[in-house]
C-alpha cells in the first residue's frame, strides 16, 4: 500500500508544479494534462494499469488522459466525506462515474488510470468545477485527447519511442498541428529513472470556458504562454527497465 500511495503522490506533485507555472497568465483557464503512460509506470508496477500494460496496448504508443483542470478551483460542491476520502487516495471507494457505454469505452482506453479510480478522482476534484455534467466533461476530455493523439504531436512521440525528444521539436509539432505559438502554451515534465530522463507528461494551457464545440487549436490559442520546463527527455517504451 505504501508503494501505491507514493505513486499517487507523484501524480499530485506533477499537478501542483504544472499548474503553478501555467497560472502566471490569467488567460489560461483550464489545463489538459496528457501523460506518457510507459514513463509514468516505471517504478509503479504495483498499480493495475501498469501491471497489465503491454507493448501492443493503445497506451504504449499514445498519450493517456490524466485530467482536465480548471485553474485555481477544485472540489466544487463536494461533500466533506468524499473530499477526505479522495485526499487519502481511496479513489476506488469514491462514487463511480456514470457514462454512456460508448463513452465509457473510449475513456477506459484513453485513461488507463481509471483501473485505480483516476476517473472518480478527476471528476470529484476537477470535473465538479467545470460547469459540465459527467458525460459532457469526460466527452470533451476524451475528444481533446483523441485530437492530440491524431496530430503531429502524437506522431512525433510515436516516432521517438526509445529515443530523445527535444523542446524545439515538440514546439514545432504543436505549431504544425494547432497553429503558430501553440508550443508556447505547453509544458513538458520529466523525471529521472536511473540514468535516463523520461518524458512523463505534457500540460497544455487552454483558454475560455469548456462549453461549446471549439477544437484544441482554438482553445490553445486562447490561453496564455508558459515556460516549457524539461528541455529534452526520452520517450519511454512499454515495459519496466
Amino acid at each position: 500500500m505504501r508503494i501505491v500511495w507514493l505513486a499517487l503522490c507523484g501524480i499530485a506533485f506533477l499537478c501542483l508544479s504544472c499548474r503553478s507555472s501555467l497560472a502566471r497568465d490569467g488567460r489560461t483557464t483550464f489545463i489538459l494534462a496528457a501523460s506518457w503512460q510507459p514513463a509514468f509506470c516505471e517504478g509503479r508496477n504495483t498499480l493495475p494499469e501498469c501491471r497489465s500494460q503491454t507493448a501492443d496496448r493503445d497506451d504504449a504508443s499514445r498519450f493517456s488522459l490524466h485530467g482536465l483542470w480548471r485553474m485555481r478551483q477544485s472540489y466544487c460542491g463536494v461533500a466533506e466525506a468524499d473530499k477526505a476520502r479522495d485526499k487519502q487516495r481511496g479513489w476506488l471507494a469514491l462514487p463511480p462515474v456514470a457514462l454512456p457505454e460508448a463513452l465509457a469505452g473510449r475513456l477506459a482506453r484513453l485513461m488507463p488510470g481509471a483501473q485505480s479510480g483516476l476517473d472518480r478522482h478527476e471528476w470529484l476534484k476537477h470535473g465538479t468545477c467545470s460547469n459540465l455534467d459527467q458525460s459532457s466533461y469526460f466527452g470533451l476530455s476524451v475528444s481533446l485527447m483523441e485530437e492530440l493523439n491524431a496530430s503531429a504531436v502524437g506522431q512525433l512521440f510515436r516516432d521517438r519511442i526509445g529515443k530523445l525528444v527535444r523542446e524545439a521539436e515538440v514546439k514545432a509539432a504543436f505549431a504544425q498541428a494547432f497553429g503558430a505559438g501553440a508550443g508556447e502554451r505547453v509544458r513538458m515534465s520529466c523525471r529521472e529513472d536511473g540514468g535516463r530522463r523520461l518524458v512523463v507528461e505534457l500540460t497544455i494551457g487552454l483558454g475560455g470556458e469548456l462549453k461549446g464545440d471549439a477544437g484544441l487549436a482554438e482553445r490553445i490559442a486562447a490561453a496564455g504562454t508558459t515556460k516549457f520546463g524539461c528541455p529534452e527527455g526520452e520517450v519511454d517504451a512499454a515495459g519496466f527497465q
